[in-house]
């Protein structure tokens, strides 16, 4: 399974370099229709079927199918919303290899049981009008019994975004080569349904050059820490999770549960005075270790045994909370910085990209992310740029938290996590991921690969226990996720 994700320009570059190493156009058309017909018949059988072409490639995909369809013993026609004889190049050719009926007006008077949108793909840059956009409209409806060719007409391929908030529900999207920005982003995710990747003979070479990437284990396993035979818990790192006062110590215990659950050696909360009593009776294995103000938990960090630090979760909003993230920016540890950590910034973010450095993750949700970059994510293409223009601000790693959470270095190498589940939307989940991350930091994984390898476990312990799953829940789910992580890893050895 391939992980790189292809912007509609590399895309089109990628069918070029086929081009040019033997692969004409008209052949990667003919395959491509042929795999839609494939998945189209592994799913339904056979049903009247309409097949909406559009003018360009996107619509010669289409001809393509309903041939396929058609000696495969489906009943099935085209709709085209302009005359077959405006049709250029090699989709003109495909419409001349159709000998059944087309139709000159979409959706005619015939109700099929079936509709193959090939209408227009990732490249439509303007919405959709007239007799496509009330089809995509109609089309909530009956999703069902919708298949979309590349990504539902009316989704922009690189922003996930629908065009004037008007594209097709699909149940079943087939794409080609590499999934798109579209295929991965909110809400295109959703329209296009099920995703199939469908191979039609483009060299995987490509694909070379991408820097954006689906988050899945493939990418980061073989650096991921598992416990080794001659490892003691001082080899597997010491995280220190920063606690806020007496009424509000919860967040830091969630995130210090989460880092020893993630493989840490050891996990301490470093405790205000009067939040010491609350914490130590909360915890058992997880340390607590008494500090005061910046002062105290620089004082801390001068054992530099704590190798990993979590600010932010309860911690408050205010200079307090400056001043702790400053103190642990100026230490020699991993840090994730967190919730107030980033919030605390809000009247003065410049002060804190001045002090980030690596190794470091932030992992904001779209509020927090505002405050630390304002009218960033409103000026970006997609959230896949923001939090790339972010990371270079920032120089460090930066995980913007959602359902399509997206995770970016400095350099610009970027992923998007698509295994998250809606449970994940309750209080303190993300405390637990904050957790996650800098537990696997202690155990010397980079930032990069700590915050995807973190997003990917925690979506992971999600789906684990399902529907009523609250934050306390996440820990206890990693082993179960971890022991399937080193199956598959031994899997691959």
């Amino acid at each position: 399974m391939t992980h790189e994700i292809l912007t509609v320009a590399e895309c089109y570059e990628a069918d070029r370099y086929a081009a040019a190493h033997g692969v004409p156009t008209l052949t990667l058309m003919e395959n491509a229709g042929r795999a839609v017909a494939d998945e189209i018949c592994k799913r339904w059988t056979p049903r009247t079927t309409a097949v909406l072409c559009g003018p360009g490639n996107n619509g010669g995909d289409g001809f393509v199918v309903a041939r396929h369809l058609k000696e495969r013993g489906w009943t099935v026609w085209v709709e085209t919303l302009s005359p077959v004889n405006s049709l250029q190049g090699d989709a003109a050719e495909m419409a001349k290899r159709w000998s059944g009926d087309t139709l000159h007006a979409a959706a005619g008077n015939r109700e099929p049981d079936l509709f193959v949108d090939a209408l227009f793909g990732a490249g439509l840059s303007r919405s959709l009008e007239g007799e496509a956009k009330r089809l995509a409209l109609a089309s909530e409806k009956f999703a069902e019994r919708v298949v979309a060719i590349d990504v539902p007409s009316g989704v922009h391929g690189d922003t996930g975004q629908a065009l004037d908030g008007i594209a097709f529900h699909a149940a079943l999207t087939i794409t080609f080569f590499r999934k798109k920005p579209a295929h991965v982003l909110m809400p295109a995710r959703e329209y296009c349904g099920e995703i199939v990747v469908a191979d039609i003979g483009i060299p995987a070479a490509a694909a070379a050059g991408s820097k954006l990437f689906e988050n899945a284990p493939a990418l980061w396993l073989d650096r991921f820490p598992f416990p080794k035979a001659r490892g003691h818990k001082y080899s597997r790192g010491h995280c220190l999770v920063v606690s806020g006062p007496a009424d509000a110590t919860g967040a830091a215990r969630l995130a210090a549960r989460g880092a020893l659950r993630a493989g840490a050696g050891l996990v301490s909360v470093a405790s205000p005075p009067d939040a010491v009593v609350v914490n130590a009776q909360h915890l058992t294995a997880i340390m607590v270790k008494p500090f005061s103000g910046a002062k105290g938990l620089s004082d801390l960090l001068k054992d530099e045994r704590f190798n990993a630090v979590v600010v932010g979760p309860g911690n408050g909003v205010g200079r307090a909370t400056q001043e702790l993230a400053a103190a642990a920016l100026a230490s020699k540890a991993s840090l994730v910085l967190d919730a107030d950590g980033i919030t605390s910034f809000k009247d003065d973010p410049a002060s804190l990209l001045r002090l980030l450095r690596e190794p470091c993750v932030l992992t904001p949700h779209e509020g927090e992310f505002e405050r630390l970059f304002p009218g960033l994510l409103k000026r970006s293409a997609s959230r896949i740029e923001a939090t790339r223009a972010a990371a270079a601000a920032a120089k460090c790693t930066v995980l913007l938290k959602g359902p399509d959470t997206a995770i970016a270095r400095s350099d610009g190498w970027a992923t998007v996590c698509t295994n998250a589940p809606p449970t994940l939307a309750t209080a303190g989940s993300g405390d637990v991921l904050a957790g996650i991350i800098a537990g696997l930091m202690a155990q010397h994984l980079d930032s990069f690969d700590a915050a995807c390898a973190g997003a990917w476990l925690h979506a992971e312990a999600a789906n684990c226990f399902g529907i009523g799953l609250i934050a306390e829940d996440l820990p206890a789910m990693l082993p179960r996720v971890l022991r399937g992580l080193q199956g598959r890893s031994r899997g691959t050895q």
